[in-house]
């Protein structure tokens, strides 16, 4: 094992140490329901996958078994899905689709192809537990042609699609001239989609760590 896939081992270790403090945090379901602001829906664009790779697993940064990672800035990416009550939803699936490090898109009609990064996944999918906890390690995303830096992502439970949304770097310039950033206008709803990315700590190679929980409007029947 080499230097730098040692390095990864412990920042994984490291990490998911913390995750799992987070979930015995939450563990009273409902705690503080009535203090969440919903997630608001947002456009889902033009770039969904047009075709799905093969590997769709929640690890965007490396293809199948290859060696070579993608580029652009180590990211964790976690947080937790809860319904309309604040409880976790367990067995929701969590879709996440972004643009690689030159800005191009998993997609046929991306622009930028001709410099589209091959090791980069470009799509990934999580099911949630009972803590309702989803994580992805990704890039920090990367602003194209008229929009800010941003991770799509769509939430489904039983083949039924329950919310499609965004989430944005907290403090990014181009946040204030993003179109669909600024048609969210309750300003919870926007802070809710504008989230920290921040080092990891304990990391030796520079990762991040972001955050972003998503409340939906939907709450589970029986």
């Amino acid at each position: 094992m080499n230097s730098s896939t040692t390095l990864l081992s412990r920042s994984r270790r490291h990490f998911f140490r913390g995750l799992g403090a987070t979930a015995a945090f939450f563990a009273v379901p409902g705690s503080f329901a009535q203090e969440l602001t919903r997630t608001p829906k947002q456009t889902e664009g033009p770039f969904y996958p047009d075709h799905l790779p093969l590997d769709t697993d929640n690890d965007l940064l490396v293809l199948n078994d290859s060696l070579t990672p993608a580029v652009g800035e180590v990211t964790w990416l976690s947080g937790r899905i809860l319904d309309a009550r604040g409880e976790p939803m367990r067995n929701a699936v969590v879709e996440i689709w972004q643009c690689d490090n030159n800005g191009a898109y998993l997609h046929s009609k991306t622009g930028n192809k001709e410099k589209q990064d091959a090791h980069f996944q470009g799509f990934g999918r999580f099911v949630t537990g009972s803590t309702g906890e989803y994580l992805f390690r990704t890039i920090k995303p990367v602003p194209y042609p008229g929009r800010a830096p941003h991770v799509h992502f769509k939430i489904k439970q039983s083949n039924k699609d329950l919310l499609v949304t965004q989430c944005y770097i907290k403090g990014h310039s181009g946040n204030e001239a993003d179109g669909v950033w600024k048609n969210i206008k309750d300003v919870k709803q926007r802070d809710s989609v504008t989230i920290d990315f921040s080092p990891l700590k304990g990391s030796r190679i520079g990762e991040l760590a972001a955050k972003f929980d998503l409340v939906l409007g939907f709450t589970p029947q029986g």
